[in-house]
């Protein structure tokens, strides 16, 4: 069968940002891909993985540094009109109405003021909010507000719609339902665009949307694996087929790189944690109710990742980091998408705060380079303290600056619960707790 014709190509892309001392810091490393005619492909990684930076290349809004970009074949140097963009964040004028904000892409093609307001009426329309044409942004729901940062992108008539993670600000029914209407009007030939990419944070999600779900690998984000999703749409998403295609994809997103899931792609060797490695963002609060969730009925101990994240009431992007967290500590592990109390994780749920903070703390001397780097550059000090300054300068030369400050955050909620060591947030100050030892 042949295959239908490439719109967009990617061939060993690479991109490098520098930091705010001229470091350089990789992005994203040898991206191959290619968006063909008819298809949806979405992408899924974890934070860091360069997901926003590979769609504003695709775009035309930022150049690679090197490889080739192509759109119909031609070399991509600057944005593409065929190529539309809607965001998470709306990026509407607060100060135009709806009719303005989705004419704003047609004014700035030369397109005359009459056809211009006959398209846009069209596109308000077809999006459904015909009648809403005089609204200005803040007198819309935030589910409307995203409807019209489509129609924006759809009234120039784009080959390709890039997507990027456009449901996540919205609550979950008003996601699904603007969801199913991209879908509905996609299969109805009532868009112009030919294929679209999805970046998501929701597992579900892309497989409920997608033909192709592409898996990135961070630092720097490459594609680690690829999953086809041989199903006709529309799908139930709480069919028997898309539940198991939904484990499968879980399974990708957390099989470690020395042992990949059963479908995945050969996966690099698996590395050592490091000095300045990423920490999942999550909470302790969060990290101690999903174990104890695990660890009761009706898991036991060991559950699927999808039903915990319905049985816990999280999105991915919350339980995912929640569950690296835990495998990270040594507290659970993950397996093929599932998330298996350990011996020690079990010793930690059914201890008292004390047994449980004394365990954390041990564990994460153990297992995080970053908080037993800085515990023990405190104890070399007389007076056990030390400015944050220097730890965010060591981070930021690889993770820049927000990242850095991200990771720093994480090291600190987590070493204050484990009592490794305190942090006065007025003087940005790290100290060793009073009269404290180090965790035995």
């Amino acid at each position: 069968m042949t295959q239908p014709p490439p719109i967009l190509e990617l061939r060993g892309v690479d991109k490098t940002f520098r930091s705010s001392d001229g470091r350089e810091r990789p992005v994203l490393q040898q991206v191959d891909f290619t968006l063909r005619e008819g298809e949806i492909v979405a992408l899924l990684g974890p934070s860091g993985s360069g997901k926003s930076t590979l769609l504003r290349i695709m775009a035309g809004l930022v150049p690679a540094d090197r490889g080739e970009v192509r759109y119909r074949g031609q070399p991509l140097y600057g944005p593409a009109r065929g190529i539309g963009m809607v965001f998470q964040s709306f990026a509407l004028f607060p100060w135009l109405t709806v009719q303005q904000n989705v004419e704003l892409g047609l004014e700035a093609r030369g397109v005359p003021q009459a056809a211009r307001a006959g398209r846009a009426a069209d596109a308000i329309a077809l999006i459904g909010l015909a009648g809403f044409e005089g609204a200005l942004p803040r007198e819309l729901s935030g589910g409307m507000r995203q409807r019209v940062g489509i129609a924006r992108a759809l009234v120039t008539g784009p080959d390709v719609l890039l997507m990027d993670e456009a449901f996540s600000a919205l609550d979950v029914l008003t996601g699904e339902r603007l969801r199913e209407d991209i879908l509905e009007l996609w299969h109805g030939g009532s868009m112009p665009t030919r294929a679209m990419l999805v970046v998501s944070h929701s597992i579900e999600e892309a497989v409920v949307m997608a033909d192709r779900v592409l898996i990135l690998a961070r630092d720097p984000g490459r594609i680690r694996c690829e999953r086809a999703i041989p199903l006709p749409r529309p799908r139930d998403a709480d069919g028997v087929q898309v539940r198991a295609l939904v484990d499968e994809v879980y399974a990708l997103m957390t099989a470690s790189a020395a042992r990949p899931a059963a479908g995945a792609a050969p996966a690099e060797p698996s590395a050592r944690a490091t000095l300045t490695d990423r920490l999942p963002a999550a909470d302790v609060a969060r990290m101690d109710g999903l174990l104890e969730l695990l660890a009761g009925p009706p898991f036991g101990g060991r559950a699927d990742l999808p039903r915990l994240a319905e049985e816990a009431g999280l999105a991915d992007a919350d339980l995912l980091p929640a569950a690296h967290a835990l495998a990270q500590l040594g507290l659970a592990a993950l397996a093929d998408g599932d998330l298996q109390i350990t011996p020690l994780g079990r010793r930690y749920v059914d201890g008292p705060h004390g047994l449980r903070q004394n365990l954390f703390g041990q564990q994460l001397l153990a297992r995080v380079p970053l908080v037993a780097h800085i515990r023990h550059s405190l104890e070399q000090e007389p007076e056990g303290e030390l400015p944050d300054a220097p730890f965010l300068r060591l981070l930021d030369e690889r993770l820049g600056a927000v990242e850095a400050a991200g990771v720093l955050r994480t090291a600190i909620t987590w070493a204050r619960h484990g009592e490794v060591f305190e942090y006065d947030f007025r003087t940005r100050v790290l100290r060793l707790p009073t009269g404290d030892e180090t965790p035995a």
